[in-house]
């Protein structure tokens, strides 16, 4: 199974660098902020660097959603993974045109409200995934996982 990855820095990269036990067996590729902290710690990864996310920045958003299909079509993924941040939107509505299933983690730290990402991304995402039970109450449908760590 080919994995793609979408994702900013600090947090969200961490959350889905604490899957590696999963990830690091399927191929896999990243699209993620070029930082030198997401630099280090994709090292040895196949990345696509993004320019460094601007908070709530609609110039690179329609940016990163220009490029989205070209990378999408040249690494052609199974499932498109993500817990943010903004990054995710213009990939998931992308893949989405694609038809690619994408999977939306929310971070662990947001427990009684959601995360602008996931209010944007969880309507268009394949599947949802939570840490708390208190978190399905503003996803619907979404799977309960527990504490990824």
């Amino acid at each position: 199974m080919r994995v793609g990855f979408v994702t900013s820095h600090g947090g969200h990269l961490g959350h889905l660098l604490w899957l590696r036990s999963w990830w690091e067996e399927h191929d896999r590729f990243w699209v993620a902020s070029d930082r030198a902290d997401v630099r280090d710690r994709l090292v040895g990864e196949r990345v696509h660097y993004l320019p460094p996310a601007r908070s709530r920045s609609l110039r690179q958003a329609a940016g990163q959603l220009a490029r989205a299909p070209g990378i999408l079509a040249a690494e052609q993924p199974d499932v498109l993974v993500s817990a943010g941040a903004g990054v995710a939107v213009p990939f998931f509505l992308a893949a989405r045109t694609l038809g690619i299933p994408t999977v939306f983690i929310e971070v662990y730290d947001r427990i009684h409200t959601p995360t602008l990402t996931g209010r944007l991304v969880a309507p268009m995402a394949t599947r949802v995934l939570v840490q708390w039970p208190e978190q399905q109450a503003f996803y619907p449908g979404s799977t309960l996982v527990g504490r990824i760590r």
